[in-house]
């Protein structure tokens, strides 16, 4: 089976030293990304660590598919405990980072500790070296860039860091790379703020040479040739049918249909795309840059979840207003899709829909923690009752666009999800609007013949972020070519991503998860038995009815992973 190459090098902050360790055989099982990390936290990181603390430890992985120059590949994964759902949380960001992460030489890399100053660390393939930097204290993204450039002759695309938002412990805050690309959901920006970490670099000549299937070849020339509206709109292409459906959260989740569509829609984004925008090595160039020249905004976005929870879901129906919003979230470092449903949840408590004067100085507001920003920066889940709004979270995560009470199969994936109510992990919203062929497609509702495809489609999910793969390509990377790429059967792969799945839940649950954390807040809406849907996909897993995995997810009696 085709897997990352390369050590793991743990990076102690508390002493400044660094070890480094073969992981082969843990790549050799999980292949790289998401399940490479995820293994290496169940068997390293305390089971019962504070996210905030000094126990809590993150890695940042990629896969085999990053050593060659195939589309979909510019992508490297991060995990760790997350600070806004409390349970183990992986989150991948594209841009151009992963490519100079395999120059550096090493497989993973693990932060552990926590520093007594602010530090960047710099990963090479000659070592690495620790470095105190005060005057970062507070910095934005782009001035930790400019520092960078400056001092060490270093681009964007080599560095990942945090904002002001990391740094004031914003449950959601990201860690952000190229400037506009965010490790988003689940706060691990704020890891890395806890452990005093401002940035980490990576520089080198040293990736491995690794043989990759002609298969390649082909993706990188079909991703070329596609004419998919995606180049031109991004996921904002889905926007317009999102609202037909019924299914565009509106106004804190009030509504499922918004009135002022047409000014924030896939259309309204393409008017202000004012060139191409990718990811390394990618040909089919999603991204979209875009500049208002009126107002000045110029910003990457926004992407269709952003477009939900600072236009639709806040009431607000000008593009260029969030775009606005987009351009601070990535500037100060914090997840779009939590910043924007949170600032949602005070607007409804104040029946302020609209106030993009508000929602502006409340993005600031919470990246600093101040004024109602620092009970913002908590997140919905624990603000809720004091905003006087229903809490729209699964396991503490806020529900993304893709909407659960009209496409219930999506709604079951969100309330089953070890990250919560997040669209990515299974992407089942895929096969009910549908966006795929319509003979793979199920019905936007009831939830008859679901679980066993969610699980399925979890599956599939885990093993691109193992690869690691964007989800774009979808249509793309059939089985057949996953069997080239990875060099096994498609069935052993599906393992492969089945066997994360249940890491990531036999690690929450030794932190107290279990069947009652796999809940909607809104299941009335399910058609069906939610209960006994969740049942059957316990049963397709092989795990316990209480959502417990057998044996592994068990408690041993002892509150520390096995490695310390």
């Amino acid at each position: 089976m085709q897997h990352a190459r390369g050590p793991l090098v743990s990076i102690d902050l508390s002493t400044q030293t660094t070890d480094t360790e073969d992981i082969t055989e843990e790549q050799e099982s999980f292949i790289g990304g998401r399940g490479v990390a995820s293994k290496l936290a169940f068997d390293r990181l305390p089971f019962d660590a504070d996210p905030l603390g000094a126990q809590n430890r993150l890695y940042f992985t990629t896969g085999p598919l990053q050593y060659s120059q195939m589309s979909f590949t510019g992508r490297m994964n991060a995990t760790a405990v997350s600070p806004l759902t409390g349970g183990l949380l992986s989150s991948n960001a594209g841009g151009f980072l992963s490519r100079n992460f395999t120059g550096a030489g090493y497989g993973a890399v693990e932060i552990k500790g926590e520093s007594d100053e602010l530090l960047a660390v710099h990963v090479t393939d000659d070592g690495v070296t620790f470095e105190a930097v005060p005057e970062l204290d507070g910095a934005t993204v782009p001035e930790v860039d400019d520092y960078m450039a400056g001092e060490h002759g270093l681009d964007e695309d080599q560095i990942a860091c945090i904002g002001p938002a990391g740094e004031n412990l914003v449950r959601f805050a990201s860690i952000m790379t190229t400037e506009s690309r965010a490790f988003g959901r689940g706060g691990l920006g704020a890891v890395l703020g806890a452990k005093n970490l401002k940035a980490i670099t990576f520089e080198g000549d040293s990736a491995p040479s690794v043989e990759i299937s002609p298969t390649a070849a082909d993706v990188h020339r079909d991703a070329a040739t596609s004419d998919s509206i995606m180049k031109r709109q991004g996921t904002t292409s889905v926007t317009d049918l999102a609202n037909e459906v019924n299914g565009m959260p509106t106004r804190y989740w009030s509504a499922r249909q918004f009135e002022g569509i047409e000014g924030i829609n896939g259309d309204s984004v393409e008017a202000k795309k004012f060139k191409k925008g990718t990811c390394s090595q990618c040909a089919f160039a999603c991204k979209l840059p875009t500049k208002d020249e009126e107002s000045g905004v110029e910003t990457e976005g926004p992407e269709f979840e952003t477009v939900m929870a600072f236009g639709s879901n806040a009431g607000v129906d000008d593009i260029v207003d969030v775009m606005k919003s987009n351009e601070q979230c990535d500037i100060y470092g914090v997840d779009t899709i939590s910043c924007g449903n949170t600032i949602a949840a005070y607007l409804a408590s104040e029946d302020e829909f609209g106030n993009t004067d508000l929602i502006h100085d409340l993005v600031e507001r919470i990246a600093h923690r101040e004024g109602v920003g620092d009970t913002l920066a908590e997140g919905i889940a624990r603000c809720h009752e004091e905003l006087g709004v229903t809490d729209y979270t699964v396991k503490n995560l806020d529900f993304a666009a893709h909407e659960g009470r009209t496409l219930h199969g999506q709604g079951l994936a969100y309330a089953v999800a070890n990250r919560g109510a997040d669209h990515m992990y299974a992407t089942f919203y895929a096969w009910e609007y549908p966006l795929v062929d319509p003979d793979e497609a199920f019905p936007q509702k009831g939830l008859e013949d679901k679980p066993a495809a969610v699980a399925k489609q979890e599956n599939a999910r885990a093993l691109e972020d193992c690869g690691v793969l964007c989800r774009f390509s979808r249509g793309m990377m059939t089985p057949e070519r996953l069997s080239d790429l990875f060099e096994a059967d498609y069935e052993t792969l599906l393992d492969v991503g089945g066997r994360v799945v249940e890491l990531e839940r036999a690690f929450n649950n030794r932190r107290g998860f279990d069947v009652e954390d796999d809940d909607l807040p809104y299941r009335e809406y399910i058609e069906g038995d939610l209960d006994a849907a969740i049942r059957e996909y316990y049963e397709a897993r092989g795990w316990r009815e209480d959502g417990v995995v057998p044996g592994l997810g068990e408690p041993v009696g002892e509150s520390t992973a096995a490695g310390d």
